[in-house]
């Protein structure tokens, strides 16, 4: 039994669509927001709900500008490609296998980028952006569907085991998501006490 490899990933297409929109709303909102503070030292940006669900923390934090420059301009940049890839692959184009090579690692490391993200804003700012949370809604999904891809068309040839597994994992997607997305609302309620800022 050989692993299907010609299929559009029609469901991948529109994921990416998805995603790229999604990532360039919330990196657009927070390039306005930073903007705006930068202009006017009173501004309060929307996003600004309590001490722990706020951007102005992270917007102003060197985790802010993690290269020298606010993160959000990256995510202008990049979210493009996911989302140009999206509608490529829906109109029916298809990548070699060097090119999804490429894209996965691209994704590993917005996915490393994240998770680093991810860490800062619980474990050291004590706070939870949430136009970066939107952001990291739609990044760990990209990463495992976008690398699942690529290993099960061969892209990355980790043998016809790993294809097959990759396959198999596909269909256990909406699972990896949800217990990545629980283990870092684990970590947020335990180390934020969010439960009593709440609900005390």
């Amino acid at each position: 039994m050989t692993v299907a490899t010609t299929k559009r990933p029609t469901a991948l297409a529109i994921w990416l669509i998805f995603a790229g929109v999604t990532g360039l709303v919330a990196a657009f909102a927070l390039t306005m927001d930073d903007i705006r503070s930068m202009q006017d030292d009173d501004f309060v940006p929307a996003c600004n709900f309590s001490p722990i669900f706020q951007c102005s923390a992270n917007l102003e934090s060197w985790q802010g500008s993690a290269f020298g420059f606010p993160n959000p301009l990256i995510g202008l940049i990049c979210w493009m490609a996911p989302l140009v890839v999206g509608m490529a692959l829906l109109s029916g184009a298809r990548f070699a296998k060097w090119f999804w090579a490429l894209y996965a690692l691209g994704h590993t490391l917005a996915f490393g980028f994240v998770c680093w993200l991810i860490f800062q804003s619980i474990f050291r700012l004590g706070t939870l952006c949430p136009w970066c949370m939107v952001t990291w809604a739609v990044t760990i999904p990209s990463f495992y569907a976008v690398l699942l891809h690529a290993v099960r068309i061969g892209a990355i040839p980790l043998g016809r085991g790993a294809r097959k597994l990759a396959d198999t994992l596909m269909g256990w997607l909406p699972l990896l998501v949800t217990v990545s997305f629980l283990v870092i609302a684990i970590a947020a309620v335990l180390r934020l006490n969010l439960l009593t800022s709440i609900f005390g």
